[in-house]
């Protein structure tokens, strides 16, 4: 079985707001091994980043100019992605994100759905009541994180894939895990397919916003 690990980076809080994404990174799991085949994206925003963003990432435009914008990469994305589940910690955030930035682009047409499941939900629903940010779950898992002084999409989506499979060790059953979103693919004559943009409530930004000030 193949799941893909995804975690994104940002201008900013909210894709409403125009923020748009500046990196992505993807980690593949293969029959509960964690492999080498990834994906790593830097995107130019073609937008200022927030200064707090930026201290969060420590990106700046300046280093992101000469890089692809997002529609540039977007079809390695999608065929890396293929169909398989992505894994995501605080889905709505990133897949919002996503979805936003899909919706700039135009000729949109069917869609598929990749099954999301949302780390976070699944380790509230292990611990509940204790902090589950990610330096919190590599602290409680004994995975060693110690190269993380800035967050870094793929640097992060790796420690996610590592938490997610000894948070399910030996559990076979999650209900309610999975966080409903439609990701496109691309169709045979490239264009984008159609989705539905799922937004982040103001719980999920809060705690987002908790997230970066606690890490």
């Amino acid at each position: 079985m193949r799941y893909v690990v995804l975690d994104t980076e940002t201008t900013g809080l909210d894709p409403d707001d125009g923020h748009k994404i500046i990196e992505i990174g993807c980690v593949e799991i293969l029959n509960r091994n964690v492999t080498n085949n990834t994906f790593h994206k830097y995107i130019n925003p073609e937008r200022e980043i927030d200064l707090e963003a930026s201290k969060v990432h420590g990106l700046t435009l300046s280093k992101l100019k000469e890089k692809p914008i997002f529609k540039e990469i977007l079809n390695d994305f999608l065929e890396y992605i293929s169909d398989s589940p992505l894994i995501i910690h605080n889905a709505p955030f990133d897949i919002g994100f996503l979805q936003k930035e899909y919706s700039y682009i135009q000729d949109t047409s069917s869609f598929i759905d990749n099954e999301i499941i949302d780390s976070l939900k699944l380790a509230r629903r292990i611990s509940p009541g204790k902090r589950n940010t990610l330096d919190a779950l590599c602290d409680r898992y004994s995975i060693d994180n110690s190269d993380r002084t800035l967050h870094g999409a793929l640097l992060d989506a790796r420690l996610l894939a590592f938490v997610y499979l000894k948070m399910t060790i030996g559990q076979n059953n999650f209900d309610n895990l999975t966080t409903e979103a439609k990701v496109p693919k691309l169709s045979q004559d490239n264009k984008l397919n159609k989705f539905r943009v799922i937004k982040a409530n103001e719980r999920e930004i809060e705690l987002h916003e908790n997230y970066f000030k606690q890490n």
